[in-house]
């Protein structure tokens, strides 16, 4: 008769209590977190405040924020677009529509309501053609919004033949003004609205069903109709909030220059995308936030402002801003690659009983 014998493994005594394994903080570049964008702003305001002590200053804080409203709020509304996998290149150019058209009502008599509500409307309509485009016509977001980039800022300059409207002495313009120059103690209005108007999207991204579904459109199209989302509803209504906030836009954008101006700054669209995308809101959609929007528009704005008062010539600002968004668009590349992943090594199981026939 065979015997079998069972040999068991050599036992190895293990500690009843095991002591915690103390964990370092990890800096991770992880967009998702803004470690990374928070280090690079801490190491910017630093830098520029010690070597331009003014650059802390209140007053210059305030004139960072307010200088960089129009670009926040066009940020905000193309980061709505970026996450549910869009693009819009005709913000700018609209922007400059609707001021043209709010510089035309008020120069004609209308009331600041009725300038507003005119002026809103227009961004919502120059929106809706983005939308319809590209949602409900199927074409590609690139072709449609560089198409109606060059088709409204055509529009903007024939519009009075490449002058600028002066509004500064209409009745309408001085609620207006106040509202974009004006201040509560030393706080301004206009950045109180920034606040508010960051931390309303936030929430509508974060809290509501139709945040969601704007994430779920940008991850997945197919499993998000398979899920019962309209994707076309959704897409369309992202145009539409980047064109409403075209409109806000230039209300802020008119108020600073106390007139509408038919010239599309060249920069300005550079500098919405580089803050959309520093700010960890992935290209490629279903990823991003506003608030990594509105540091992106803050550290690119505080960039600008100390390279200004250092006296740095602004063909180097260019340089800078450009250099800055290859930075971010490489950070990206590397996160979505998980080039910044720790890799774990694999853990090898306990060996079982061993069966082994005797000799």
């Amino acid at each position: 008769m065979t015997t079998v014998e069972i040999h068991q493994p050599e036992t190895i005594d293990v500690p009843t209590e095991v002591p915690p394994r103390r964990k370092l903080p990890a800096l991770r570049l992880s967009v998702g977190k803004h470690t990374g964008l928070v280090l690079a702003f801490a190491v910017v305001i630093v830098y520029f405040w010690a070597t331009q002590p003014i650059f802390m200053s209140w007053g210059n804080i305030t004139n960072i924020v307010s200088s960089n409203s129009v670009v926040l709020v066009l940020a905000i509304g193309a980061t709505l677009v970026v996450i549910s996998g869009g693009l819009d290149l005709s913000t700018s150019s609209a922007a400059v529509v609707c001021g043209m058209a709010l510089g035309f009502s008020l120069k004609n008599g209308a009331s600041f309501i009725v300038a507003l509500l005119i002026t809103l409307a227009l961004g919502l309509v120059l929106g809706l053609v983005n939308g319809i485009m590209i949602a409900w016509v199927k074409m590609s977001f690139l072709v449609v919004t560089l198409g109606t980039m060059s088709i409204y800022s055509s529009l903007a300059l024939v519009s009075n033949h490449g002058t600028t409207v002066n509004v500064f002495s209409r009745p309408g313009f001085h609620p207006i003004y106040t509202f974009v120059n004006g201040r509560v103690g030393d706080i301004p209005y206009i950045m109180i609205f920034d606040v508010a108007l960051a931390l309303l999207a936030g929430a509508v991204l974060r809290y509501t069903s139709y945040g969601r579904s704007l994430f779920a459109v940008g991850s997945n199209v197919e499993a998000a109709r398979i899920n019962g989302v309209s994707v076309s509803r959704i897409v369309l209504s992202t145009y539409l909030l980047a064109g409403l906030t075209a409109g806000i836009a230039a209300l802020i954008q008119v108020g600073r220059l106390t007139g509408a101006a038919p010239q599309v700054d060249a920069t300005q669209l550079m500098a919405v995308l580089a803050a959309v995308l520093i700010g960890g809101t992935a290209f490629s959609g279903g990823e991003g936030g506003i608030f990594g929007t509105v540091l992106g528009v803050l550290f690119l704005g505080a960039i600008t402002n100390g390279l200004t008062i250092s006296q740095v010539s602004a063909f180097w600002q260019g340089a800078v801003n450009g250099g800055i968004l290859l930075l971010a668009v490489l950070l990206s590349t590397a996160r979505d690659r998980g080039w910044f992943k720790r890799k774990h090594k694999a853990t090898r199981a306990p060996s079982p009983l061993v069966l082994e026939p005797a000799g």
